[in-house]
């Protein structure tokens, strides 16, 4: 599911209350059949929701190597130690860095330092992932490469994925559903082709020349 809007409509804000850092003021959020927010109140805490988050700033911890950053999270979800090192190998070559496991974020690039953020999300195999404009930063080449390692790493892995962005090229790219927000709210949710038939004037402004032969 991509997230689509302008700046300020609340994308960031529906991530913090999937993820439970925010309560939501009224509605519920729900895991499947499992309530983990309700009437004001975070029922099922972060770190029990299985739900992992690349940043928009990444947040990588630089005195960590790559390698580290993985081992880090795998030790605090409770991954024996015994699995730690094929999940490690296993996730360094689908994001290409098997070479760069050594390396701290500060001898990386910014491409390399996006693909150290994507593994160390979904190396915990989470329920969920959630991505809040991560690509935001780079340049086209780099956002086109990056889309395609996701697309790819979500297919593979059969997972959900909420993908928040202010630009409809990634939307398009990445999602299979598209949701568009204003103001707080979801205004329209559907496919490209169903969202270009929608009456809501901000879902008609967003989609006015959008060019195909970009990402």
């Amino acid at each position: 599911m991509a997230v689509l809007g302008p700046s300020g409509c609340g994308k960031t804000s529906l991530l913090r209350v999937a993820l439970g850092l925010d309560a939501p003021t009224r509605g519920t959020v729900w895991a499947g059949a499992t309530r983990l927010s309700a009437d004001g109140q975070v029922l099922v805490p972060p770190e029990r929701r299985r739900l992992a988050m690349v940043f928009q700033d990444l947040a990588l911890w630089p005195h960590l190597s790559v390698e580290a950053h993985l081992r880090f999270v795998l030790s605090s979800v409770g991954v024996p130690k015994r699995d730690q090192e094929e999940r490690i190998i296993r996730m360094l070559e689908q994001v290409e860095l098997q070479e760069r496991a050594a390396a701290h974020p500060g001898e990386l690039s910014g491409g390399e330092r996006q693909r150290v953020a994507i593994a160390r999300a979904l190396v915990t195999e989470p329920a969920a992932v959630l991505l809040d404009e991560p690509l935001s930063n780079l340049d086209l080449r780099l956002r086109r490469e990056l889309l395609g390692l996701l697309k790819g790493l979500f297919a593979q892995r059969r997972m959900t994925a909420v993908y928040v962005t202010h630009d409809i090229r990634e939307a398009v790219a990445l999602g299979d559903r598209i949701a568009v927000m204003n103001a707080g709210g979801v205004v329209a949710v559907g496919a490209i082709d169903a969202l270009r038939g929608s009456p809501e004037p901000l879902v008609r402004e967003l989609l006015e020349g959008l060019t195909w032969s970009g990402l």
